[in-house]
Order: C-alpha cells, then structure tokens, then sequence
C-alpha cells in the first residue's frame, strides 16, 4: 500500500512512525512546503518527500492519505484527497467546513472517510464506560483538563500555528478531543450551563478558562474546566455515584477505583507495554494514536465500522460553537 502523509509536523511525523510500525512494508511518503521539515523527515524515517500531492502522483500511485496539517487547511486538502480517490484519514478539524460536502463525495466515490478522535481508543476510556455500563446508579463527575498555551508546543510561539487562531483555539480542541469520550461513555449532553472569561495575560482573542455544566440525556451529570492557563499539565478526572467512585489522572496507569467493600483503593492496569515518548506529558499514549491506525486499515481492508465520523464530530462541534457563544 502506498501512503502520503500530508503535513510532517509533529502530528505528521507520529503518524509515519506508527504507520511503520504497523506494517514496514508499507510505502510511505511525505507533504510539505517546508524544506526543513521535509529534510528532517526523509532523515528520520527513510521516506521520500515532495511539495504537494500532484508532484507525487506523477510519478507513483498512492492508495490513502493521512491530513496532519493545521485543522483550519483540511476542508479543501480532504476533498482533494478524495477528488483524487484516496481513502483519507484526517486530524482533528474543529470547524465543520464543508463536512456534508465531503462526506457525500466519499461515499460516492466509495473511500473511507476516518476522522481521528484518540480517546475513544484509549484503554481507560473503555474500562470507564464498561464500568459506567456496569453501574446501576445515577453518577456525577468533575473533570479538570489545562495545560499553560505557550507549554504546548516549547519549540514554536503558540501565536503561530493554529491554536492561536480563534476558530481553532485552545479551549476549542480540548473540548473536540474531550467531549467525544464523555459522550460516549455518558450519552448526549442535553444541557450546558457556561461561565468563561480570558483570565491571562496571554495575546490571544478568545477566551482561555471555561466552567460547564453538563446534563446528560440519561440523567449522568458533569463539571467541566477548561483552560490554557493552568501552569501545570492537568487531566483531573473525578466519577461519583451510590455503587462507583473513580479518579483518573489522565496517564496510562492513572485510574484508580475505590472497592466499596473492602474500604480501599485499588489501581488498575490495562496496558501490557505503554508506548509513550520524551518529549511529551505522560497524558500522551502512543498506543492509542496506534489503534486509530488499526482501525482505519480495518475500515479499508476489512469494511469495519469505525468508532467515530463526521457525522458524530458535527454534533460535538455545534455543541462546542454553542459553549462558546
């Protein structure tokens, strides 16, 4: 199989390096206008790199692309993908440009459309729905995610990639990567209450801490805080309920659950092997950006239904534009 990875940020460059471990007989090759990146790609990964998709395609065919460029530029790179029948897989996009558009000319030109949404795919995640399914009671939570906006990437000024664009800000990816799990695990949110303000001396238009209140459509209820300000990187998740309580610390051996008979806590482990890098905060598993992987492949190969789409991402983001109105 031939892919081309659109984008060889540090997005891009995860994915070529789980596409590899995956299957290395895969042929894999690079997109984007910056040399340096470019360079950089071909050195570290042995793949081939060109300026733009076109260039590629006079010289070999490609089967699938993987979009990891700014969420602001997938629209148009989507529906070129799919004008030039590649199954696409896409990043978060955080606005729903031309979302019906393309998820018509996917399915009339017969190519997967996969929208990443990582959670879903996080081990912690599906131990704390099994266990939500398993509880036979209402439950509340609390969930404090933040992180300081210059931290999330040391290596550039957050004024220029997208978080620092209003309509993709912040806040706004957060809640998109965020609200997919929590509905998931907890049904469609049928009522938010909000309070928001900018509270930093951050140089940025939008604001950077939100409180919400969520009613779920079964009853659950949540309390959300969203920010850019806090110093320390924070996932502070907190369940509560007559039969279950449970705190998560947003790592991979961070679940803890309280064993009501015995009166103590009890921590769980769900990965054999944890695949994580360096360079960032152990909130980031590399086992479950792997899984998205396998399960685009599968929906490619095997026509099995993956566990998010446009369809679902469309209803997060109009609840995320209604947040932030």
């Amino acid at each position: 199989m031939n892919i081309v990875v659109i984008g060889l940020g540090s997005m891009g460059k995860r994915r070529i390096r789980l596409i590899q471990k995956y299957n290395d007989q895969y042929k894999i090759f690079g997109i984007d206008f910056s040399e340096e990146r470019r360079k950089a790609s071909e050195e570290e990964y042995g793949i081939e790199t060109y300026t733009n998709v076109d260039e590629l395609l006079l010289k070999t065919p490609v089967d699938c692309a993987f979009i990891c460029t700014s969420p602001l530029s997938h629209s148009g790179i989507i529906s070129s993908c799919l004008e030039k029948n590649l199954h696409v897989f896409t990043e978060l996009n955080l606005v729903t440009d031309e979302y019906d558009e393309n998820t018509l000319l996917a399915l009339e030109n017969n190519k997967i459309l996969f929208l990443s949404s990582t959670f879903l795919y996080r081990q912690e995640v599906k131990r704390i729905k099994q266990l939500v399914t398993e509880s036979d009671c209402l439950l509340n939570y609390t969930y404090h995610i933040g992180q300081y906006l210059p931290d999330w990437h040391p290596w550039e000024n957050y004024k220029d990639y997208f978080v620092g664009d209003k309509r993709s800000n912040g806040c706004r990816e957060i809640f998109a990567i965020e609200l997919p799990w929590l509905t998931d695990v907890f049904g469609a949110i049928s009522k938010v209450n909000v309070m928001k303000s900018k509270i930093s001396s951050l140089d940025i238009d939008y604001n950077d801490n939100y409180m919400v209140m969520v009613d779920h459509v079964n009853g659950h209820k949540g309390m959300l805080a969203v920010d850019v300000v806090s110093r320390k990187a924070v996932r502070n998740f907190e369940l509560f309920g007559e039969e279950l309580f449970l705190q998560w610390d947003g790592s991979a051996e961070g679940i803890r659950v309280y064993d009501i008979e015995r009166k103590e806590e009890k921590r769980i482990q769900l990965y054999e092997t944890v695949d994580q890098l360096e360079q960032y905060s152990k909130f980031v598993v590399e086992n479950a950006y792997f899984e998205e992987i396998v399960s685009f492949f599968a929906a490619i190969e095997k026509g099995e239904e993956p566990l998010y789409n446009f369809s679902k991402d469309k209803v997060i983001l109009n609840l995320i534009d209604e947040i932030e109105a």
